[in-house]
């Protein structure tokens, strides 16, 4: 079963943007592995809370990538 695990900071992408980030994984599993693919492939898109991850040696919050997701999006 193809698998993908996406971590990403909270509040940053909105749920068409995660949706998006699910489909296009899937099709991409798909054109790699044929149509055989779709029905068992997992996309897992985690939500990491504010300041619970960083970059090189530095911890990363929403105010330092420029805030949230817009809320309508």
């Amino acid at each position: 079963m193809p698998f993908a695990n996406f971590k990403v900071p909270e509040k940053t992408l909105t749920p068409k943007q995660k949706e998006e980030i699910v489909a296009r994984t899937t099709e991409l599993f798909v054109e790699i592995y044929g149509e055989r693919a779709r029905a068992n492939t997992m996309v897992l898109v985690e939500e990491v809370a504010d300041g619970g991850w960083g970059v090189s040696g530095n911890v990363l919050t929403l105010a330092v990538l420029g805030g949230a997701a817009p809320a309508d999006a």
